[in-house]
């Protein structure tokens, strides 16, 4: 991931700016986020900011556009899609029990999970075309996208700002938070199932 940063920090400011926008548009259309995490780009974006070569402001649009326009895509192609999209997924990542649990968790939980699910690299990619599976409202998955795409652009963006030069050790801390939110994250589905399943006996009881 080093390599990334470095790169992306030697670009011109107009093309990092760009890549701002695309990197978090094409996690979950496209699936790169499972790997080139759009938060990478954003980073540096907001330490190039810092440097003063764009304004914090800026980058931080640009990265609410992609996030948003991005996760749109992903509910879209979901949505039209289906079971199909999973075939496209890494042989690792094909759990269908996962699968089933995560769907479970959104048809429940559904706008809570697209907002938690953005500050996880993995659940960034994967939770938009799964809400299209679930047949989430889109205006409630909408809703969900632009509150959560909003509130990650500024907290990463400005936290790439505040960083500055110390971006590399900004972004493993991310890492870190992103590791215990996929934690929790699977925790929740793991009660949920548990819970269901002992209501479920009680009844058949």
């Amino acid at each position: 991931m080093n390599a990334v940063f470095d790169w992306l920090a030697n670009l011109p400011t107009w093309l990092v700016l760009a890549a701002v926008c695309l990197l978090p548009a094409l996690e979950a259309s496209t699936f790169l986020g499972l790997v080139v995490p759009g938060e990478t780009a954003v980073i540096i974006g907001g330490v190039i900011a810092h440097a003063g070569a764009l304004q914090l402001w800026v980058v931080m649009v640009a990265a609410a556009i992609g996030a948003v326009a991005g996760d749109q895509v992903g509910f879209v192609v979901g949505r039209r899609y289906g079971p199909a999209l999973l075939g496209r997924l890494p042989g690792r990542l094909r759990h269908p029990e996962r699968i089933e649990r995560t769907l479970a968790l959104i048809r429940r939980r559904g706008a809570v999970a697209v907002v938690l699910g953005r500050w996880t690299a993995a659940f960034r990619a994967l939770v938009p075309g799964i809400a299209g599976m679930s047949r989430m409202r889109r205006t409630h998955f909408t809703v969900a996208n632009v509150i959560g795409g909003l509130i990650w652009a500024v907290l990463v963006a400005g936290g790439g700002y505040l960083a500055g030069a110390s971006y590399k050790a900004l972004e493993q801390r991310l890492g870190l938070v992103s590791g215990l939110l996929l934690a929790g994250f699977v925790g929740t589905v793991v009660a949920f199932v548990v819970v269901r399943r002992q209501r479920h006996r009680q009844h058949r009881g």
